[in-house]
């Protein structure tokens, strides 16, 4: 994809390799699609991460969540955590269209129920959202499940980042935010594993922006730009708006230890200068492919891999530098975007290309 990356300006979050495209589609098998809406007064739309291409409902994947501030709407995480799977892609939107994408994700799972010849009498989609109303007409509720669908149809290995999706509205640290993806592998004994981490950054107070140990966020501020030539900004002066982070991953875990591991996204978060504000729903999903889980009665007892806990360091610290950078390359990535009442929010572009030239 043509977008840059945190990388292009010779930034390295981290000691652990990245998989090969250093995002959340380096686990085999996930898949991300978009589709955006920007129509002037709308600039919003939907993101659905697809954990797998079979049916999700016939062959649930093991799946966590962690709530580290619950101001947010997201749907789904109470059936998440007390059953431990996933039966559905995840979608993330806008805060007033979560009930719509809810019941287009139902009629999807639905049809490729029937279509596959599989029952179903309940069912758990996951909807999660940031709040884009700075940029985003957010009570006409644009998103609709036309959206959901071209997302679905359009979702793949390569994807965008940045101001799509539901990326298009959302501000980060008072600056242009969106969506952002990265990657790491871990080795243990002779198998690699990766683990990767897909945000809809839309939080942060611009002063606390830190990249990679720098306080950028001060340099941002307009009494501290060095440059009368740098675009205009209306500092955020509360970390709030929210976050949504999914973490992929195909280590052998159980949903509890994949829940000690999202944890540790926290810690990428707040690298990047977040104090997870009052007013910010800081939520993380996440899932592992590594196996599936049986549907109801096909065994009494099952037996599944499993991650010796004593090896799960790795994939603690593989979870924060993928968050810390997935962060950065949703700043990085963005374009600056005018939207409702012509309020506008610059990419951090230009501030970049000042403090790191290359």
């Amino acid at each position: 994809m043509s977008e840059k990356r945190i990388r292009d300006y010779g930034i390295k979050i981290g000691d652990l390799p990245c998989g090969p495209r250093n995002a959340i589609t380096d686990v085999p098998g996930v898949t991300v699609g978009h589709s955006t809406v920007d129509t002037g007064e709308h600039q919003t739309g939907v993101t659905v991460v697809i954990p797998a291409p079979h049916n999700l409902f016939a062959r649930k994947l093991p799946a966590a969540s962690c709530v580290l501030n619950g101001f947010g709407k997201t749907l789904g995480l109470i059936q998440v955590d007390e059953l431990g799977s996933l039966e559905t892609p995840i979608a993330i939107t806008n805060t007033l269209n979560v009930g719509l994408v809810h019941d287009a994700l139902v009629e999807y799972m639905l049809e490729r129920c029937a279509a596959d010849g599989v029952e179903v009498h309940s069912l758990n989609p996951v909807v999660c959202e940031c709040n884009d109303a700075d940029l985003n007409h957010i009570a006409r509720r644009a998103v609709d499940a036309g959206h959901v669908r071209q997302a679905i149809a359009g979702a793949g290995a390569d994807f965008h980042q940045g101001s799509v999706g539901a990326g298009r509205g959302t501000v980060c640290y008072g600056l242009k935010g969106g969506i952002g993806s990265s990657s790491r592998v871990i080795r243990l004994g002779d198998t690699d594993y990766t683990l990767g981490v897909l945000v809809q950054s839309n939080h942060g107070r611009t002063a606390d922006l830190t990249i990679d140990g720098r306080p950028l966020g001060r340099a941002i501020l307009p009494a501290g730009s060095s440059s009368p030539s740098l675009p205009a900004i209306r500092p955020a002066d509360l970390d709030q708006g929210s976050i949504i982070m999914i973490v992929a991953t195909d280590l052998p875990v159980s949903d509890r230890q994949l829940r000690r591991i999202l944890r540790r996204a926290s810690v990428g978060l707040i690298r990047t200068g977040s104090y997870l504000g009052h007013g910010s729903g800081d939520i993380i999903v996440g899932f592992t492919t590594a196996y599936t889980l049986p549907a109801p009665g096909d065994a009494s007892v099952i037996q599944v891999p499993l991650l010796n806990e004593d090896r799960i360091d790795q994939a603690f610290r593989a979870a924060a530098e993928s968050c810390e950078e997935a962060i950065l390359n949703s700043l990085a990535a963005a374009t600056t975007v005018t939207g409702y009442e012509g309020h506008t929010r610059p990419a951090i572009t230009p501030w970049l290309d000042q403090a790191y030239p290359v």
